[in-house]
C-alpha cells in the first residue's frame, strides 16, 4: 500500500480535467489535499466541472492539448510532479465522421504531453489514458496486456498509436510513464447522451422507450467511474516501481456484458421493464465482442473493482434522477 497522505500538497496536472472521467478524479485529487491543475479545450458551463465550480479550487487553464510550448510552461510554471494525461476525443462515431481531428487530438496531443514532459525533468510519474479499443479486435479472449494493438478503425487507430508512442518514450527515454487500459467507463456525470448507460437512463426517466444504436449483441466490459479512479490514482502511486513503471494496465471488472442485456438491467432496475428498447441495428464499424483480463493490475497494483455492475448502475440512475430534479436542467 502506498503511504497515507502521498497525494497531499502534490502538484498534478489533469489533462482532459474537465471531462467525465477527468471530473471525477479531479475531485478525488483535491479531496486528498493534491494542487491540480486542469488543461482542457472544453469550458461548457453545462460541464459538471464548472456545475460543481472545480474550476475555482483548481488552476484552470483553457488550451489545446496540441499546443506543446503551452504545456510546457504550465508544467514549468506550476512545478508539475504528476500528470494524467486524459484530454483526447474519445467518441467512436465522431472519429468515423471526422478522422483527422481525431487523429491529430489523440495522436498528436500525447507526444506534444510526452515531449513537454522530457524535456522538463521534474515530472516524476505520467498516467496516460489509452483504452481496450486500442487492442482492435482478436478472436482470442479476453484481452491481455501482451495482446497486439490492432486497431482498424479510426478512434481504435487513435489509442492504438497513442498507446505505443507513450509506452516508446518509456523505452527510449526512461520517461516516467505507465498505460490504462479501461473498459467501458459509466457513471454518474457522464453528458453524452450518445452512450448506452446515460442514455438509456435519461430515456426512462423520461418515459421513453431507450435506443440501442447497433443490433444489441455486441460484448463489453463496464467500469464504473469511481472504480476507474481509484484505478488511476493506485497506478500514479506505484509508478515508480518494479514491474510497473513503463507498463501498460488493463482495468475491467472481468465481466462482459451485452449491450442488450446491459440496457434491460436497467430498465429492471428503474422498474421499467414495459419499456422495450428499441434496436437499429445501425452501428458499423465497432468491435462486436471485447473484454478485458484485469489479472495484472490485481497481482501488480492490488486493484480491483469495489462495486458490481448493479451497484455501480443503482448510483448512477440514483445521480441522473437527482440531475434531472436540479433546477434549471433540461
Amino acid at each position: 500500500m502506498a503511504a497515507a497522505g502521498f497525494w497531499q500538497g502534490r502538484r498534478v496536472l489533469v489533462t482532459g480535467g474537465t471531462g467525465f472521467l477527468g471530473t471525477w478524479l479531479v475531485k478525488a485529487l483535491l479531496g486528498r489535499g493534491a494542487a491540480v491543475t486542469v488543461f482542457a479545450w472544453h469550458r461548457d458551463p453545462e460541464l459538471v466541472f464548472f456545475q460543481e465550480r472545480l474550476n475555482e479550487r483548481t488552476a484552470f487553464v483553457p488550451g489545446d492539448i496540441t499546443d506543446q510550448a503551452l504545456i510546457e510552461r504550465i508544467l514549468n510554471e506550476k512545478g508539475i510532479e504528476t500528470v494524467f494525461h486524459l484530454a483526447a476525443q474519445t467518441i467512436v462515431g465522431t472519429a468515423n465522421r471526422g478522422p483527422l481531428s481525431t487523429f491529430e487530438t489523440n495522436v498528436r496531443g500525447t507526444w506534444s504531453l510526452l515531449e513537454a514532459c522530457r524535456r522538463l525533468p521534474g515530472v516524476g510519474r505520467i498516467i496516460v489514458a489509452s483504452t481496450d479499443k486500442a487492442y482492435g479486435e482478436h478472436r482470442r479472449l479476453p484481452y491481455r496486456e501482451d495482446t497486439p494493438l490492432q486497431g482498424a478503425y479510426p478512434y481504435d487507430v487513435s489509442k492504438s498509436c497513442a498507446d505505443l508512442i507513450a509506452r516508446s518514450y518509456f523505452a527510449t527515454y526512461r520517461l516516467p510513464v505507465c498505460v490504462t487500459r479501461m473498459g467501458n467507463l459509466y457513471g454518474g456525470g457522464d453528458l453524452n447522451g450518445s452512450r448506452i448507460v446515460p442514455g438509456t437512463i435519461r430515456s426512462v426517466l423520461s418515459g421513453e422507450r431507450p435506443v440501442i444504436r447497433s443490433d444489441g449483441r455486441y460484448l463489453r466490459d463496464y467500469v464504473y467511474i469511481e472504480d476507474a479512479v481509484l484505478a488511476y490514482l493506485r497506478l500514479a502511486q506505484f509508478a515508480d516501481r518494479p514491474g510497473v513503471a513503463g507498463e501498460a494496465f488493463n482495468f475491467s471488472a472481468g465481466k462482459p456484458v451485452s449491450v442488450l442485456a446491459l440496457v434491460r438491467m436497467i430498465l429492471g432496475l428503474m422498474g421499467r421493464r414495459d419499456l422495450k428498447p428499441r434496436v437499429l441495428g445501425e452501428a458499423s464499424h465497432e468491435i462486436l465482442r471485447q473484454h478485458l483480463d484485469a489479472g495484472k493490475a490485481r497481482q501488480r497494483l492490488g486493484w480491483k473493482p469495489t462495486l458490481s455492475l448493479a451497484q455501480g448502475l443503482r448510483r448512477t440512475i440514483a445521480w441522473y434522477a437527482d440531475d434531472l430534479a436540479r433546477p434549471g436542467r433540461p
